[in-house]
């Protein structure tokens, strides 16, 4: 399969084959070296100032990484997630205390499917609200709390979704 490079000024083919995987990874690689240079900050040990000597705090933070998806030039997607995050405003590292789970959500013919990876939550402890084409999906047991908000393909109300929960891994099917 071949396809035009559309950045190309030569407008030369570009193979999907070798060349443009190899691409694809080199691709992968600088968004990877980009991620890393700006969590140096979060590399490390020591004391954030905010809580003062002694005092403790659970931080969580992840990436997934989706290769070849979306629209062109946008090949290679860093999602984080976690409760560690940069405040917009004072551009410091904070800790939250509501973690964002990581969310993977598939378009199927028949149906949305939404995995979300919250450990330690049970269906008891979930909480979905469906506005227009957002779904918000919470959970909170003891000293975990999770929240995300997701924009979906469509509308769906809350008579055409379905969860299951299975060790903290939330399946939300949302019947078309």
């Amino acid at each position: 399969m071949t396809k035009r490079d559309k950045g190309s000024s030569r407008g030369e083919d570009q193979s999907w084959g070798a060349g443009g995987l190899l691409g694809a990874l080199t691709d992968l690689v600088e968004k990877l070296n980009d991620l890393a240079a700006t969590a140096q900050e979060l590399k490390g040990s020591g004391e954030i100032p905010d809580f003062g000597p002694g005092k403790q705090f659970k931080g969580v933070y992840g990436f997934n990484v989706r290769v070849g998806l979306g629209k062109e030039g946008e090949k290679v997607k860093v999602e984080p997630f976690g409760n560690i995050r940069r405040d917009k405003e004072s551009g410091r590292t904070v800790v939250q205390e509501v973690r964002e789970p990581l969310v993977d959500v598939f378009e199927e013919e028949d149906h949305t499917l939404i995995v979300a990876e919250m450990p330690g939550i049970s269906e008891q402890d979930l909480d979905l609200n469906v506005t227009d084409d957002v779904l918000t999906i919470s959970g909170k047991r003891g000293e975990k709390k999770y929240y995300k908000e997701l924009l979906l393909p469509k509308k769906y109300s809350m008579d055409q979704i379905k969860v299951s929960c299975n060790n903290g891994m939330i399946e939300i099917w949302c019947q078309n």
